[in-house]
């Protein structure tokens, strides 16, 4: 169980490896091209508008903690705690962007990498053409991810209104965008399996500290510039990496 989280963010770095590969850099150009044009957009709207936006999303230190008001170090703890969980948000808001337009791409890649590490046969009817012709029903599926985003991170935006939990409220902001980053990457190699949205919640549960684990990386690396752009490839790779291995396991056993 310890290993677990160590598993999961060991197939992320895995993933990024696997980008150079010859076989595999054609399923990542279109991906990586997507993801460097939004997050592009990204930072330059931060370097533009980031101070009135974190002006905008940040919160005042609660009344209710004016009498540990001498404390200047938690004022500037609890700042810096909220500013994190903003960036969060803003970040994971445009990956969400990012994985809607390259969704039907991102299966693909998948695909080639679970090739890559199987030996397997491909299957028919890949390519560019493919990529298009599946496309409606990948942004539905992305959709579909994103109502389920929403109707979880109501609630837990709600937290950060509550005295006493708001404190703890970040905290459990990054966590669940760890998760929901999980279920997104997750999605398209249990995707190629016939695993619907709930089978795979079913499953990322089933190993939820190797789930965590990974997507506790992707998270940190997301908000990393430059570093980012190539998040969203790497990230399907990882992800492929993880469920093959895990698949390994099961059949060894």
């Amino acid at each position: 169980m310890i290993q677990k989280p160590f598993i999961g963010a060991s197939s992320f770095f895995r993933g990024v490896r696997l980008l150079t590969e010859p076989g595999l850099k054609r399923f990542v150009a279109i991906p990586l091209a997507i993801n460097v044009a939004v997050f592009s957009l990204l930072l330059w709207v931060a370097l533009d508008q980031f101070g009135a936006l974190i002006d905008y999303l940040l919160p005042q230190l609660p009344e209710w903690l004016a009498w540990l008001a001498w404390l200047a170090w938690l004022s500037w703890l609890l700042w810096a705690v909220f500013g994190i969980a903003a960036l969060v948000l803003i970040f994971f808001s445009f990956s969400i962007i990012a994985n809607l337009i390259a969704a039907p791409f991102n299966g693909f890649l998948a695909e080639a990498v679970e090739r890559h590490l199987t030996g397997r046969p491909a299957n028919s009817g890949g390519g560019l053409t493919a990529a298009l012709k599946a496309a409606p029903g990948a942004v539905i599926d992305e959709l579909g991810k994103l109502l389920y985003f929403a109707k979880w991170a109501v609630p837990m935006l709600l937290l950060f209104l509550i005295p006493g939990i708001n404190l703890i409220a970040p905290f459990a902001w990054m966590a669940f965008s760890a998760w929901m980053l999980a279920v997104e990457y997750s999605d398209y190699p249990l995707g190629n399996h016939g695993l619907k949205a709930r089978e795979q919640r079913q499953r990322l549960g089933a190993h939820r500290p190797m789930a965590l684990g990974f997507g506790g990386v992707v998270l940190v690396t997301t908000m990393i510039p430059i570093v980012n752009f190539l998040v969203m490839p790497a990230a399907v790779a990882g992800a492929t990496v993880m469920w093959v291995q895990e698949r390994q396991k099961i059949q060894h056993h």
